[in-house]
């Protein structure tokens, strides 16, 4: 009796949470859904052009990943001044980020574009590099109008809008799904571009998502007013300033985890093509779950950050507990069904049967780092509510680069493990990431209600 009127009292909580979380979840489930089908629609044309487009892939998302951290430094300072009805500050930190981040998109594919003479250096065969540089070619110039749309999509979430954001990515997949099945195969008498087909499909559904959101925006009167702001403000480097402050460290530590994952799969290619595309079967499939403690964790940023703004520490922390609950309820989950289907879900990918072996034995190195990726994830989602995210960027160079990769590398080719022990490296760096988040928010909650 005691356990379900100690659970009544959270469900108020909980379903706030997950009135925000969900439509977050869907539209994190949608970007990465991306990535997805170009891996399942790709696959069914061999190993090969599945390990090129994954390895394109791997190394554009590590600038992605840069990009889309920067402008999750909005969605704190939106909710601070949303929280205290400041309508002109909102509007002056939506002007600035579209400038800042389209000025960002510019200089990314730039880089982008620069790397890509380089695709063949990075330790992969050469049918590998030469497969992927059409895919990756596409995807580099994605990367301007998504940041468009990440300006905006965060701007919504700050203000508590979840559900905008994921109609148009869900919006946005239904077209790179029906280019991809055009451009990949040639139908309907369009072109048969194979992997880079892939490429081009992902590319024209990045351009609807910016184009989308602005018309949503323009037809909702509480949103239009915010443009009407613009004229009376004036670009400032005050704002900008504030902006990266928050925005570079949360882009830094989002960086360091991801070049983890890249790196490891780089180094996974040295071990063969098989393991190789195993490696990314299970990582499509586990990035998928992990977008729900992802939309949890957003979710907790926005809750956060509007009681932050409105000094109630303890409806802070009551948020942040909430979701860790929810966090661990959905990691449990995915642990079961990774071990339970762990020879299923690889052949929704492939009918290669060797890759399907490696996958199944990865999919159970994959369910044991579910919990402390929970842990760590959500923690991540409080402090970037409370503005705290300096220090994130220190943690995740020692959780990622100093334990991570060299655990996996000693593991995977000096122990002699192979695959499965690039993802040992995984699970001990997001175990001390987690311990390292959960001890830095205790201690910033302790300072906040003792003063």
């Amino acid at each position: 009796m005691r356990l379900l009127r100690t659970l009544r009292g959270w469900l108020p909580q909980y379903r706030e949470n997950l009135s925000l979380a969900v439509p977050v979840m869907l539209s994190q489930v949608g970007q990465v859904v991306v990535q997805l089908f170009d891996n399942a629609m790709v696959g069914h044309l061999g190993a090969l052009p599945l390990a090129a487009v994954s390895f394109g892939g791997a190394v554009f998302v590590i600038f992605l990943f840069w990009g889309t951290g920067l402008s999750m430094g909005l969605t704190p300072l939106v909710g601070e001044m949303y929280a205290r009805r400041d309508y002109r500050s909102s509007a002056r930190l939506l002007q600035n980020a579209l400038t800042l981040y389209g000025g960002v998109g510019i200089v990314l594919f730039a880089i982008l574009w620069v790397l890509g003479d380089f695709l063949g250096s990075m330790g992969q065969s050469p049918e590998v590099a030469e497969l992927a540089r059409p895919y990756y070619g596409y995807l580099a110039w994605s990367v301007v109008p998504f940041m468009l749309f990440a300006a905006f999509k965060q701007f919504l979430e700050g203000i508590g809008n979840t559900i905008t954001g994921m109609v148009v990515v869900l919006t946005a997949n239904g077209v790179n799904i029906l280019f991809n099945y055009l451009l990949i195969y040639g139908h309907w008498g369009f072109p048969e571009m194979g992997a880079a087909g892939a490429g081009l499909a992902t590319l024209i559904s990045r351009i609807c998502m910016p184009l989308f959101t602005l018309g949503y925006f323009l037809s909702v009167p509480s949103l239009r007013r915010y443009f009407l702001f613009f004229a009376w403000i004036a670009q400032g480097w005050r704002t900008t300033r504030r902006l990266l402050a928050v925005g570079l460290p949360i882009s830094m530590q989002m960086v360091l985890e991801v070049s983890a994952f890249a790196l490891t799969l780089i180094m996974m290619g040295w071990i063969g093509t098989v393991p190789l595309a195993a490696h990314q079967v299970v990582l499509s499939l586990s990035n998928i779950v992990y977008m729900v403690v992802v939309g949890i964790s957003a979710a907790t940023t926005i809750m956060v950050s509007h009681r932050y703004g409105a000094g109630d520490y303890r409806g802070m922390r009551r948020a942040a507990l909430a979701s860790w609950h929810l966090g661990i309820v959905a990691n449990l989950l995915t642990m079961a069904c990774f071990v339970a289907f762990r020879r299923f879900l690889p052949e929704l990918f492939t009918s290669d049967r060797a890759v399907i072996g490696v996958a199944a034995q990865l999919f159970l190195m994959a369910a044991l780092y579910q919990i402390p990726d929970g842990l760590q994830t959500i923690a991540l989602g409080v402090l970037r509510g409370m503005q705290d995210v300096r220090i994130t960027m220190y943690y995740a160079f020692v959780s990622y680069i100093v334990i991570n990769l060299p655990v996996g590398y000693f593991c995977a080719f000096i122990l002699g493990w192979g695959a499965p022990g690039l993802w040992v490296g995984f699970i001990v760096g997001l175990c001390i990431a987690a311990f390292l988040l959960i001890r830095r928010y205790r201690r910033l909650y302790r300072r906040l209600t003792l003063d």
